[in-house]
């Protein structure tokens, strides 16, 4: 399902963009962030610049990100090219990895190899000892997107700039899926790579995954 640049939206049909942010140096050195705090590197900047300009072309009316740094300077790169403002809420940061904040991927493995592989099967359970379950995220974040949901008319496309796992909760959400079932048949997001979710007759549909400018 996935897809290279923007489709156009069905007149009348709202429409959501879930957009991961752009690459950081943790993400280019394989260590998990959590909610640490991370800036975009030098390409995770030209990514968000070269993203913000495909995403303009939906002509958004809302931009909305996650107030960690890497999603806020990617959202702020849409909202820009989009002549929107942008507006931050921490309840679309990543999900809490616990005590996997700050560890490299094989650090992780080695550390928490059970766990680990719940977390490649995406079974619910916090991540990291103390962190979030997928559960937990999709609580904190669907009061979010009902907000979200609540600024928009028919015919209407608002972007999220926020972060794979949180993205991969939300589009479940929106296409009442179970994460598990989501986590299994979907893939991740690439740096920069976004969903396109559209409001049908009977519901959300998934337009495409993993696209990218």
């Amino acid at each position: 399902m996935s897809g290279e640049g923007a489709q156009a939206a069905s007149p009348g049909r709202r429409r959501v963009v879930l957009l991961r942010h752009g690459q950081t140096g943790h993400n280019a050195a394989g260590i998990w962030q959590g909610q640490l705090d991370s800036d975009l590197s030098d390409l995770g900047r030209e990514q968000a610049r070269v993203a913000g300009k495909a995403l303009a072309d939906l002509g958004p009316v809302v931009v909305v990100a996650s107030d960690l740094t890497r999603a806020a300077h990617t959202g702020a790169e849409v909202a820009s090219a989009a002549g929107v403002e942008l507006t931050l809420d921490p309840r679309w940061r990543e999900i809490n990895v616990g005590r996997w904040e700050g560890l490299t991927a094989e650090e992780v493995l080695t550390q928490y190899p059970e766990e680990r592989q719940r977390h490649f099967r995406g079974e619910d359970f916090p991540r990291g000892v103390d962190g979030e379950s997928l559960s937990d995220v999709t609580a904190r974040v669907r009061a979010a997107l009902d907000d979200l949901l609540g600024r928009l008319v028919p015919g209407e496309t608002a972007v999220v700039a926020t972060h794979g796992v949180t993205a991969r909760v939300v589009a479940a959400a929106l296409v009442e899926l179970d994460v598990a079932t989501v986590w299994r048949v979907l893939g991740g997001f690439g740096n920069c790579h976004w969903a396109e979710l559209v409001e049908g007759p009977g519901g959300w549909r998934i337009a495409t995954w993993n696209a990218s400018a």
